[in-house]
């Protein structure tokens, strides 16, 4: 008997050690989320205070610890869903570039304003990029992002919230983007099912072993 308590008791001590060093090896990966998520009137979900998009990278900040870069922008605030998906068209068939604010968060919620923006990034290992797919890519917005901040030498995973375009174009577009950065196969989830299905995030976060 003793020899059995002696033996569960090592297993069990070995696998808290385990879960300790894969937790340890998740944060020597300094890891940031980089997005755009809009709030208000959105398709299948009706309107929402908080965006589908601001939910993943919420759960993302929370499985790895990421600080989180939001992509802010009040052109769209208080729109209904069509004339928005008129809008966001005329964005993309032209190649617009509309203008953004940063808003920059810890993963403790602290608001941060660094006064270094390239130092600021250059802290990272790991950028998560995100946002909602409209016109079958990410919203302009976010190529506003892309032509301000240099993310080359980074390693990015592309995610999208969707309701049935999967993710469009995003990899490609954030590879020609940032031609030197080592640009990783995209993660894609239903706008209507990321208030329910959180586990989905968490089987593709786990499986990324970072």
């Amino acid at each position: 008997m003793r020899k059995i308590l002696f033996t569960l008791l090592a297993a069990l001590t070995i696998t808290g050690c385990n879960a300790q060093n894969n937790k340890a090896q998740m944060t020597n990966n300094k890891c940031l989320v980089v997005f755009f998520s809009h709030a208000g009137e959105n398709y299948s979900v009706g309107n929402i205070k908080v965006g589908n998009t601001k939910i993943v990278a919420d759960y993302i900040s929370e499985l790895t610890g990421a600080d989180q870069f939001e992509i802010v922008t009040h052109k769209y605030d208080g729109m209904a869903y069509t004339p928005l998906t008129e809008l966001a068209q005329e964005e993309a068939r032209n190649d617009e570039r509309p203008a953004f604010e940063p808003q920059i968060n810890t993963s403790n919620g602290e608001a941060i304003k660094p006064s270094n923006i390239k130092e600021f990034f250059d802290q990272y290992d790991i950028i998560f990029i995100g946002g909602p797919i409209w016109w079958g890519t990410y919203p302009q917005v976010m190529f506003t992002f892309f032509d301000t901040y240099d993310l080359n030498g980074k390693t990015i995973y592309p995610f999208t919230t969707h309701e049935g375009s999967g993710l469009g174009s995003v990899v490609s577009d954030v590879r020609k983007a940032f031609p030197k950065a080592d640009v990783k196969p995209g993660f894609s989830i239903y706008g209507h099912e990321v208030r329910t299905n959180k586990a989905k995030v968490e089987k593709w976060i786990k499986g990324l072993n970072l």
